[in-house]
């Protein structure tokens, strides 16, 4: 019988999968092969919050496939080396993978491409699977040799007009050939150390559990309440596209539901617009991988070094309580708002005139849903040299602490030592008169925040 391998990279889930389904309608037999990437590894991309995560997304897998007649095959090692292992084992003539948009993916395809020709194999590579509409599909019209949209308002007009894909469903049944196999990796195997204690559980089964809560209880609210900080009213499945648990395709599909041409629906416009956003990036990363590591677009900064500024913004100790309560839940969590991402990236950037790097870095070693274009390129949108029309905004955090967080709600359940505080007075510890300012035993701010526009405004030239 004639036999496929199906390499699972970000695209952990059995329904709505182009890669799986183009797979079984390839041959009898089929491989699920999922290789514990030492190049991924080895660059440290596995930290313990998401190795948990993905450890939960493996079981889950591996219990849809079991439950179909097959099971996930396991290998550790060059994820090149041991897929076309695989594929010789098997006899499989073809090998089916999702597309990547970063350098890294890019450069992997391309690998296993050139290894699996000289097998005398071929290798598939499927689009619009870790995404809504694929990378290189839309580009600007009547502007030769642009390959992607560097702004994303017009981007985001094509997109909308953009017909996606039918979402396909699981497959019944899933048949392997012979086939050795490591047993599926604990979070242990795949990073050292303890994840975070407020960490969600990962998987496909979980995450279209809360798609369906979220559809039926929070996307109605959206678009009034998601910068709401203390509301908590996103739909926290980022992690769960990151790791491909969830379809753009299907989640897109199923929010435009609640909305008709006669009837918009704010909520899902709303929604929808962030899951653009998304692609956005995707698309801007896999024409430029450079932009990763480097300025998209230069203000030739010449970014400060301050060792105890920067511990003091990452353990949630710079003196600016909204700053400190959106560190501090990104370490127990492995999240934050997105509202929250912005402020306390600006404030690394902009009003400590920090690099832009070390942020993304930092956010990289705690969030689950570190996706590489979505984090470098926000970082960049932030820091003033990505694709921010406007590159030189300030967030103020005590307008935004007003503006977001009026009665300080998600701070006190962040930044404990102030939850004595009434009101918005939390946002303003500093102001309390000597004795009740030391009992707190908070930090001052580490930076005035007229001192630090200033700073900022003489380093990009613009007073």
């Amino acid at each position: 019988m004639r036999a496929t391998v199906v390499l699972f990279t970000a695209d952990l889930r059995l329904r709505d999968n182009p890669v799986l389904a183009a797979a079984l309608r390839a041959a009898e037999h089929v491989v699920p092969l999922f290789v514990i990437d030492s190049g991924i590894a080895g660059a440290g991309f596995v930290t313990p919050a998401r190795a948990a995560f993905l450890a939960d997304c493996l079981a889950d897998l591996d219990e849809g496939l079991r439950a179909r007649g097959g099971r996930l095959i396991v290998r550790a090692g060059d994820v090149v080396r041991e897929t076309c292992r695989v594929a010789a084992e098997t006899n499989a003539m073809e090998v089916h993978l999702a597309s990547g948009a970063s350098g890294y993916a890019q450069r992997r395809e391309e690998r296993l491409r050139s290894a699996l020709t000289v097998d005398g194999r071929s290798l598939c590579v499927h689009d619009a699977v870790t995404t809504a509409v694929a990378p290189g599909v839309l580009v600007p019209s009547g502007s030769s040799g642009k390959d992607h949209y560097a702004v994303f308002t017009p981007y985001h007009r094509r997109w909308s007009a953009e017909r996606l894909r039918p979402v396909s469903p699981a497959p019944r049944r899933v048949e392997l050939p012979p086939v050795r196999s490591l047993p599926l990796p604990g979070p242990r195997d795949l990073a050292r150390g303890p994840a975070p204690a407020g960490l969600p559980k990962g998987g496909e089964s979980e995450g279209r559990r809360r798609l369906a809560a979220w559809l039926r209880s929070g996307l109605a609210g959206y678009a009034a309440a998601h910068d709401d900080l203390a509301a908590d009213a996103t739909s926290r499945l980022s992690s769960y596209l990151h790791f491909g648990c969830l379809s753009p395709a299907e989640v897109i599909s199923r929010a435009r539901r609640w909305a008709t041409e006669d009837e918009p629906h704010a909520g899902a416009e709303a929604f929808v617009r962030q899951l653009a956003w998304r692609d956005f990036h995707h698309q801007v990363l896999a024409a430029v991988p450079g932009a990763a590591h480097r300025d998209y677009r230069t203000r030739h900064d010449r970014w400060r070094t301050d060792p105890d500024e920067l511990a003091a913004w990452r353990a949630g100790m710079t003196g600016y309580p909204v700053v400190d309560a959106a560190m501090r839940q990104l370490a127990h969590e492995g999240w934050m708002h997105n509202r929250a991402r912005m402020l306390v990236a600006s404030f690394l950037t902009k009003t400590l005139y920090h690099d832009w790097r070390e942020g993304a870095g930092h956010f990289e070693g705690l969030l689950v849903d570190a996706d590489v274009a979505d984090n470098r390129l926000n970082w960049q949108w932030v820091a003033g040299t990505g694709n921010d029309t406007r590159p030189h905004r300030v967030l103020n955090p005590l307008v935004q602490a007003r503006r977001f967080d009026p009665r300080g709600d998600y701070v006190r359940r962040w930044v404990p030592e102030l939850a004595a505080l009434p009101g918005a007075a939390v946002h303003t510890p500093w102001r309390l008169d000597g004795p009740a300012r030391a009992a707190l035993r908070y930090p001052a701010p580490v930076v005035d925040l007229t001192e630090g526009l200033a700073r900022f405004r003489r380093a990009r030239g613009l007073d």
